[in-house]
């Protein structure tokens, strides 16, 4: 398919090819995870969306990473939520060796660190190794749009940067769990570029985020996507990237709104569970009353190779 087959094609078509994708490799369950944001704002980067980002004034609470005993608070609180996976989210673009090396203390113990992701910026090969042997498993890093689009959001950093971050995680042995925003003002085109990089890439799981604009960024006034543009998007990635996992985060609630059980329908077999970085996301027992209306249940996100 091409892009603006997506853009054009009869909606209950796409979505049913999507529902076929999704059930084909994941059958009926939906995976959970969620995030704690360990390090916040004060971000070097000038990403055009970002309300971390020094270079605007949003009035988000900013504080330095979390100490050992706070950190694992903080994972602990989320693990007792019944997830599958904990993500451990710092702002910047990139820890400092102590900052690394804190974290790295701060989880070695844990009876879950199996079920760990990193997201951390653009960590050299030396930390990834070591968070690997600290129990992360999967690695998080968006390349968040196209190569062409990507300098309409981002001058301070190169796309090719985010990309080389994404084999070095592979390299070591972590899974690579990378994504994009969508609403920014990129073309089917882009996205459907996206796709095809994430795909060769091989990444096991494709965060999908719907912008929602944040007072005080350069964005703030630009108008949000359809639902229905939104559901296009996930099916988009579902049809393109069949093996890998389809994972709804950032925007959901403000998107999807009362038409957020369609996700299923375009493909998507995982939720970002709790809130987000810096907006407010749904509770763990508001989606699993969403996944049991659906007439699906929570498991992981292995492949089952169901036929």
């Amino acid at each position: 398919m091409l892009p603006h087959d997506f853009q054009n094609a009869p909606f209950r078509d796409l979505l049913q090819e999507a529902t076929r994708l999704r059930r084909r490799t994941f059958g009926d369950r939906v995976d959970l995870c969620s995030i704690v944001n360990i390090k916040s704002g004060r971000c070097a980067m000038d990403c055009r969306f970002c309300a971390q980002s020094r270079h605007y004034a949003t009035g988000l609470s900013v504080y330095p990473l979390l100490n050992r005993r706070k950190l694992r608070e903080e994972a602990d609180t989320a693990w007792k939520n019944g997830v599958s996976r904990v993500g451990l989210v710092a702002s910047g673009c990139l820890l400092s060796k102590p900052e690394t090396e804190t974290l790295i203390e701060s989880v070695q113990g844990l009876p879950e660190n199996g079920r760990l992701c990193a997201s951390l910026g653009q960590v050299p090969t030396e930390s990834l190794e070591n968070l690997c042997q600290a129990g992360f498993t999967r690695y998080h890093h968006n390349l968040e749009t196209s190569e062409r689009f990507y300098p309409n959001i981002c001058t301070t950093q190169r796309w090719r940067d985010r990309l080389e971050t994404i084999h070095r995680a592979k390299t070591v042995g972590l899974e690579v769990c990378s994504g994009g925003l969508f609403g920014l003002g990129e073309t089917w085109q882009d996205r459907f570029d996206l796709a095809e990089t994430l795909r060769n890439v091989g990444v096991d799981s494709v965060p999908i985020n719907l912008f929602q604009a944040i007072p005080g960024t350069p964005l703030a006034d630009r108008p949000p996507l359809s639902a229905e543009e939104a559901l296009r998007i996930i099916a988009l990635f579902r049809i393109l990237l069949p093996e890998s996992s389809i994972r709804i985060c950032g925007g959901r609630p403000s998107i999807l709104s009362n038409r957020q059980w369609e996700i299923f329908d375009a493909g998507a077999d995982a939720l970002m569970t709790g809130n987000y970085l810096t907006t407010p996301g749904f509770s763990i027992d508001a989606d699993r009353e969403l996944i049991a209306q659906s007439g699906l249940h929570i498991g992981s996100d292995e492949p089952t190779g169901t036929a």
